[in-house]
């Protein structure tokens, strides 16, 4: 048995603790959010956080995350309520497919949580991980300043202004 907490929940899962953090995600914990791209982190549609943290679920072992917090995008906000990135990327229409969107949001997401007020260069760094296949990237970059600015921050020197 493995003790998780995901989403501010415990979790007690009992699979091989070489499964990816993905598979138990999706599986075990029915939370789709995060999707199965590549399974190389080459992609990025696996992303979560940990510890706030960005990190590629398809190849993290559930055995090694330990007591360190898990949150997907599922974490992040309700339909009801969506969080401060998930209102930004709403409002910028940044999904095309979708596929890419919830590990671009957990990219955002980790970003602004370390700070408000990232660079340009910084902000463009935290998200090249993350592959969007329907080329939406300018309107994801857009949505990741909006949510900046929503957070009372914004993007230095950023190359389109907020409106």
């Amino acid at each position: 048995m493995i003790d998780l907490i995901v989403n501010g929940a415990a979790a007690r899962v009992d699979v091989d603790p070489a499964t990816p953090l993905l598979y138990v995600l999706r599986d075990d914990l029915h939370l789709h959010a995060a999707k199965f791209g590549c399974g190389l982190g080459q992609c990025g549609a696996c992303t979560v956080l940990v510890d706030d943290r960005p990190v590629f679920s398809c190849l993290l072992p559930v055995g090694a995350i330990g007591a360190r917090k898990v949150t997907t995008v599922e974490g992040l906000g309700t339909a009801a309520r969506l969080g401060d990135v998930q209102r930004a990327f709403l409002h910028e229409q940044a999904a095309q497919c979708g596929y890419c969107i919830p590990g671009m949001i957990a990219r955002a997401e980790a970003l602004l949580r370390e700070t408000v007020t990232p660079t340009e260069d910084a902000m463009r760094t935290a998200m090249a991980p993350s592959l969007c296949r329907c080329g939406t990237h300018m309107r994801i970059l857009r949505a990741v300043r909006r949510a900046a600015v929503m957070r009372g921050g914004g993007v230095v020197d950023a190359a389109e202004p907020v409106t």
